[in-house]
């Protein structure tokens, strides 16, 4: 066994770090949860990850993404992620794809080939559509709900989407999930209520957003290590 992972190994037991080693997981967003959850798993001995964001990353990420550095400004999300991961564990077959995920580039992912999905954006269309599709597939999905305008990292939790209270994404996507016939959906959440942000000018706005939330280091990185973590257990062990 590498050494790399002779932790890991000591932990979940040699197989379930070969579980893992033959893993092929797609992810998602690579942002302030996203890279997080890419790192975990990497670091955990996942063999295949593909890794999908057509963002670049720009300096008002550098507060809270993993892959957000004076270094990396301007490059792409997907593209700084795979070289983070190659550097990490040289024998994960990474693949980057620059890309929103919607209704035009749905066909580049065959959600059958992977053993998990990771869900780690926040437009309301996209991940309907992602949890949609590999819900047909029969394959195993989480999904983060809102992590945004919060600072209580304690207070997420691990909960099927239809046990959710508080969090407004999550009603949302209650709603839209019991329309498409989707009886179940893992998800991280928090019942913590969204803090309004506060901008002292019309610079501090996005404006690819109707509303730019308020973030900090350390909440949705622990939302994306939850998410990693609970991808992991569930490989490792083989649960279903």
């Amino acid at each position: 066994m590498e050494e790399r992972f002779i932790r890991t190994q000591s932990l979940i037991g040699s197989e379930g770090l070969t579980r893992l080693n033959n893993a092929n997981v797609v992810l998602f967003g690579v942002g302030g949860v996203g890279s997080y959850a890419a790192e975990a798993l990497v670091r955990s001995g996942v063999g295949s990850l593909t890794l999908i964001d057509g963002d670049i990353v720009a300096k008002s990420n550098i507060n809270r993404q993993l892959i957000a550095l004076d270094s990396t400004v301007g490059l792409p999300k997907a593209q700084v992620m795979a070289a983070r991961a190659k550097d990490i564990n040289p024998s994960c077959r990474i693949t980057a794809l620059n890309c929103f995920y919607d209704e035009s580039t749905k066909d580049i992912i065959d959600f059958a080939k992977f053993d998990y999905v990771i869900d780690a954006i926040d437009t309301i269309s996209s991940k309907l559509l992602i949890i949609e599709l590999a819900s047909r597939a029969g394959t195993r999905i989480i999904s983060c709900m809102g992590a945004g305008n919060k600072l209580n990292a304690v207070g997420f939790e691990v909960a099927d989407i239809y046990k959710t209270s508080v969090c407004p994404l999550a009603r949302v996507m209650r709603r839209e999930l019991k329309k498409r016939g989707i009886a179940k959906l893992k998800v991280v959440y928090s019942k913590e209520e969204p803090l309004t942000p506060h901008f002292d000018n019309a610079a501090d706005i996005d404006p690819r957003r109707r509303s730019t939330p308020g973030s900090i280091a350390f909440v949705p990185g622990t939302a994306g290590l939850i998410l990693a973590g609970e991808v992991i257990k569930d490989i490792a062990f083989n649960c279903h």
